[in-house]
């Protein structure tokens, strides 16, 4: 499945999840489309003087629940249609985890590591000029995605506050600690990545401890999974980033890799270990647990075949394909693929918390922060692991995935809060 082919693909998860959960087949009608799609030029002069226009989206797609709420990506191979398929995954990864937003999606087509900090500057206060009458604190609050980050949101918030005239923090979420964001929310994803794979480990293979572990993708998400998994007990062994891979044994000093730029820049320059060219070594490592942390799409149906790990969490979105996912729950010794929508809840159910602390101008500290999101988070795979067991009770003759059990719940939330408003 290629990028084109993403939101086809989540339609028919979505689909699938309606007919499982039992609901009139109109939920998926209503839902199969976005409420709204934004689609802006962005003109940016560049360094050398040399004008050039950028395309930027923004897509709304259901705001049954609240605000609709979802990152902003700068990607070079971002389409609306992937933007679509995030902006749904979005509504129902909001749903799942009880918070009171809708789902959406920004991007823009961009390579920004071609990009210096003046001209990212230039085009992130240009995409925020271009959405900002519909966007806000109670209607579309973004956040930092693929190649954002707090300094991104930091300039966004700022260009917003001053073509409203005042300061409104809460627009946007996932800002620096020092502007009105909490320190919990730049690792908050790779933590709950993390915390999803205890809760796992815990149920189904004994516990966390000493299990072996492969990181694909070593960036915000991948690297803090890492950090966060190690603190619990795993031995990470193995880890990826564009230019390559690193694998050793004996494990991966996951926080000298962590605070390296050297080592972020290029994995390869991880002093020890056997290192490879291709940062798909990874999937194939022997460990008990992988989490994919790249980009969408990464674990296909020929590299399933190759795959060792038992319990694969998602920290990307959409990084397993069906044909890929088939393959995997039909070896004896899988145990589950903890779906994206439950398993990277981490970043967006901590952007809730630090909406609420500037919707009041009150501010908890790091550890309360991080109790309350592990408490959350934990809550979220326990109500789907018992839903996705009653599934499996109710369709034996089938495979029920657990991806199927959380878009079921998520769906029936929406659903809910639609039939209440009147709108189904």
């Amino acid at each position: 499945m290629n990028l084109s082919n993403y939101f086809e693909w989540e339609l028919g998860v979505l689909k699938e999840a309606v007919n499982l959960a039992g609901l009139p087949s109109e939920v998926f009608d209503y839902l199969s489309k976005p409420d709204r799609i934004i689609q802006v030029k962005i003109p940016l002069r560049l360094d050398n003087g040399k004008l050039e226009v950028f395309e930027g989206y923004r897509v709304q797609y259901n705001n049954a629940l609240g605000p609709y709420k979802g990152g902003i990506r700068y990607h070079p191979e971002v389409t609306l249609e992937t933007d679509m398929a995030l902006a749904l995954g979005m509504t129902l990864k909001n749903s799942l985890a009880g918070i009171p937003y809708g789902g959406g999606k920004g991007a823009v087509k961009v390579d920004p590591s071609k990009l210096s900090m003046r001209e990212l500057e230039a085009l992130s206060r240009t995409y925020v000029r271009g959405i900002y009458k519909l966007i806000g604190p109670e209607e579309d609050i973004p956040a930092p995605d693929v190649n954002t980050n707090p300094q991104t949101m930091a300039w966004m918030v700022d260009e917003y506050s001053k073509l409203t005239g005042r300061n409104v923090p809460a627009v946007f979420t996932a800002k620096p600690p020092e502007l009105w964001g909490n320190p919990v929310r730049i690792y908050s994803t790779g933590y709950g990545v993390a915390v999803m794979a205890k809760e796992a480990a815990d149920l189904w293979m004994g516990g966390l401890k000493g299990k072996k572990v492969a990181v694909h993708g070593f960036g915000n998400v991948g690297s803090y999974a890492a950090y966060w998994i190690s603190k619990f007990g795993a031995k990470v062994i193995a880890i990826s980033r564009s230019r390559g891979s690193v694998y050793d044994p004996e494990g991966i000093d996951v926080e000298l890799a962590l605070k390296s730029p050297e080592i972020l820049k290029d994995i390869r320059n991880y002093p020890r270990g056997q290192k490879s060219n291709d940062p798909d070594t990874v999937l194939y490592t022997d460990v008990d647990i992988l989490l994919p942390c790249s980009l969408e799409n990464v674990i296909t149906a020929e590299k399933a075949k190759n795959i060792k790990a038992k319990l694969i969490v998602e920290g990307a979105n959409g990084p397993t394909t069906p044909d890929a996912e088939k393959i995997l729950y039909s070896r004896k010794d899988f145990v589950a693929v903890i779906p994206d929508i439950l398993a990277n809840a981490g970043g967006v159910i901590m952007s809730y918390l630090e909406w609420v602390e500037n919707l009041q101008w009150y501010f908890w500290d790091e550890e309360e922060t991080r109790q309350k999101l592990s408490s959350i988070m934990s809550n979220n795979f326990n109500r789907t692991n018992t839903y996705w067991n009653k599934l499996r009770e109710r369709y034996p003759e089938r495979l029920v995935t657990m991806r199927d059990a959380a878009f079921a719940l998520a769906v029936e939330r929406v659903y809910t809060a639609m039939k209440l408003r009147g709108w189904i």
